[in-house]
């Protein structure tokens, strides 16, 4: 399936001067670009009305299912300005295929994934002026909400696909430096059977209070552990994470409960490309806990589309802290992450074809 976008651009788009204002300090998820990308779907017509318009709120009547049963998925890619001054998308086919996966396992309409693909390229071309330079990206938030309007509980007969676009900096504030993360020993993310596969609002939802007992800890994210033993480590609240050990392997927790991540992908990858060993199995708290003390774990670190690689120096809980290689990043992760951030901004080989060039 293929649709046409009627392309619409804004009447009042942001200015030169007031856009160079806008972009500079950037943060994470703060700073909106002009436009949008909208399909809309229902059963009787299908996806139709493709269109990139003027970013603006959406008319959402208050009985509209999103609002009460919470069918809503998202998804997450970058848009990354290339030294030819070109533009590189990373993977976008992988987040298309997770969205439609997510969009099943969520009793949603699949959107296909050339339109998925079409509107994100749409978003990247009208508004690639937002595109921060050096280590800036631009974040594309494709998301699909459950518009019809009923008060029951079934699949709702309508839907509205969106994407719209943010210039980031670094997720982490003053960059990859290594986070500090506690042990959720109250809250648990999700159990086999559920949804901790499918990038869904309710996901995140649920680990936000876990989140804010980190934060009270003085630390920068949480990490779950698994819902049935409480022992096994599964993911922190938004990235998937990696032990990188003295033999040279690295281990991260299998896929099932967790969310299948696409940096996490990558690194798998690039690191057995590299002659590595990786192992994707189930790694206990208190094996974690035992191998840093004893040395044989060398590093741990963080992953995902937003923060990229991020090390972890320290690990807290009510069980006691720990610090990994003194704190300090390690080698691992930091080559890994040069190595990914190069070839998503195009500065070295794509072995894998891996780049789509918007522009």
């Amino acid at each position: 399936m293929s649709l046409k976008f009627d392309i619409q651009p804004a009447a009042n788009p942001t200015s030169e001067k007031e856009r160079a204002a806008k972009l500079v300090d950037l943060g994470f998820g703060r700073v909106f670009t002009d436009h949008m990308a909208v399909v809309r779907y229902s059963q009787a017509e299908g996806w139709h009305g493709a269109r990139v318009e003027a970013r603006a709120n959406f008319a959402l009547d208050p009985a509209g299912a999103v609002l009460h049963y919470a069918q809503e998925i998202f998804e997450g890619l970058k848009a990354y300005k290339r030294d030819d001054g070109g533009v590189n998308l990373f993977r976008p086919d992988a987040n298309a295929k997770r969205f439609h996966d997510s969009a099943e396992r969520m009793a949603m309409a699949p959107i296909p994934d050339d339109v998925f693909i079409e509107a994100v390229e749409q978003i990247v071309r009208i508004d690639r002026a937002w595109i921060p330079g050096g280590e800036g990206s631009l974040y594309l938030r494709p998301f699909m909400i459950a518009s019809e309007v009923f008060l029951g509980v079934k699949p709702s007969a309508e839907y509205i696909f969106a994407v719209i676009a943010s210039p980031v900096g670094s997720y982490f504030k003053g960059g990859p430096a290594p986070v500090s993360i506690w042990v959720s020993e109250n809250y648990t993310r999700a159990a086999i059977g559920g949804t901790g596969a499918v990038k869904c609002g309710g996901n995140y939802a649920a680990s936000l209070r876990a989140q804010a007992e980190a934060i009270q800890h003085g630390c920068d994210q949480v990490v779950f552990l698994d819902a049935i033993e409480r022992r096994f480590v599964e993911e922190l609240g938004g990235m998937n994470v990696f032990f990188v050990f003295d033999d040279g392997s690295l281990s991260t927790p299998p896929l099932g409960t967790i969310l299948p991540g696409i940096t996490r992908d990558s690194i798998i990858a690039l690191a057995r490309d590299a002659g590595k060993t990786v192992r994707e199995e189930p790694y206990s708290i208190d094996q974690w806990r035992a191998d840093a003390a004893s040395g044989r774990l060398k590093e741990a670190f963080a992953c995902g589309t937003a923060a990229v690689i991020s090390p972890i120096g320290k690990v807290r809980s009510a069980s006691g802290d720990f610090v990994i290689s003194g704190g300090e990043a390690g080698p691992v992760a930091m080559g890994l992450r040069k190595q990914l951030v190069d070839i998503q901004y195009g500065r070295t080989n794509d072995p894998h074809n891996w780049i789509r060039k918007v522009l």
